[in-house]
């Protein structure tokens, strides 16, 4: 499968890459695998912005409508899901993967490799993480038991799997990944990223949110909140959360058993739609800080050669007008 070309169009939510994707894939006959951690659940549709039935049934997708939404995605299921898609997608004798989406940390972590983790039944996992919320202080738990393992305080997700490693297998994070190496992806990806003036960004998420609302995410959310709980895996996702609280009137963390930091309430639709933009639109500019420091200086190119010899080794911005000339 070497042959077969991977394309990644990344960029902040909001910005338009599923519209490119879909354009880009009946333009030249290509497949899209959704780098999307919301669209791979079942039943979240319009919190998720999916592409409609119809688009899915017009261009194959992958990585979309996997999960039950109390199951939990991680970067090793993306990559599987990968090579699943790049062996159907080479099968068919197509030469092009689109790997569309704004979950760039799972991208990074394809590319840069990644160990295999203890393999674990739900009930093992339900019965560590209830270990882990009985912990005065996580981290400093983790650091107790495995002070050589380099983790920021504040990095919720990474403390959490270091210690379902700890409780798994009784063995310290550090000296598990010592013995368990990272296997780097042995396939080359392009990276590309839209880029839009902030304004133009801020102005398309204020319309995609109100949009949201108006094909009725409220009552998507109250369905997840009866059919499943409030500690499933997406409940915490930007725009999820926000219509949980506005529903409740109460902190999600609350709901959690957890303690709430300074939680923002909104109290009417109008100040629903403009907390998720708002949220939104900070999301949008920390995936684009990420993408520029993790994949490399980027430049700005006008050549489309150019451009897609530059984007095998590093990431290129550039307007959705001249991504539409690289395949």
């Amino acid at each position: 499968m070497q042959d077969l070309r991977l394309i990644a169009i990344l960029g902040g939510s909001g910005s338009g890459k599923s519209a490119l994707g879909l354009k880009l894939a009946h333009k030249y006959q290509c497949e899209i695998f959704s780098l999307d951690s919301l669209s791979i659940y079942q039943e979240i549709d319009i919190a998720s912005a999916k592409p409609t039935k119809e688009e899915l049934q017009s261009v194959r997708h992958y990585a979309i409508d996997v999960l039950k939404p109390n199951q939990n995605n991680n970067a090793m299921l993306f990559k599987n899901l990968l090579l699943e898609a790049m062996q159907e997608t080479y099968a068919k004798g197509n030469k092009t993967l689109l790997l569309i989406g704004g979950t760039s940390f799972y991208l990074k972590s394809i590319l840069e490799g990644l160990s295999q983790m203890p393999l674990l039944e739900q009930k093992e996992k339900d019965s560590i993480q209830k270990q882990i919320n009985s912990l005065p202080c996580a981290y400093s738990f983790l650091q107790s038991i495995d002070p050589d393992y380099k983790v920021n305080h504040n990095d919720t997700y990474r403390i959490c799997k270091a210690l379902e490693i700890y409780f798994s297998t009784q063995t310290p994070p550090s000296i598990y990944f010592q013995k368990n190496q990272k296997q780097a992806f042995q396939y080359e990806i392009e990276k590309y990223a839209i880029d839009l003036p902030r304004e133009t960004l801020r102005e398309k998420i204020k319309t995609r949110t109100q949009t949201m609302l108006e094909q009725g995410i409220l009552d998507e959310v109250q369905m997840l909140i009866k059919k499943y709980s409030y500690t499933i895996q997406p409940i915490s996702s930007i725009g999820i959360k926000e219509c949980v609280e506005f529903l409740t009137q109460t902190p999600l963390e609350v709901l959690q058993n957890k303690v709430a930091k300074n939680p923002q309430i909104p109290k009417s639709k109008e100040e629903l739609c403009n907390l998720i933009s708002t949220h939104t639109a900070q999301l949008a500019k920390r995936q684009e800080t990420f993408n520029r420091h993790q994949f490399g200086t980027p430049l700005y190119l006008k050549e489309p050669q150019e451009v897609k010899d530059y984007a095998k080794k590093q990431i290129v911005f550039a307007s959705s007008a001249l991504l539409e000339n690289l395949i």
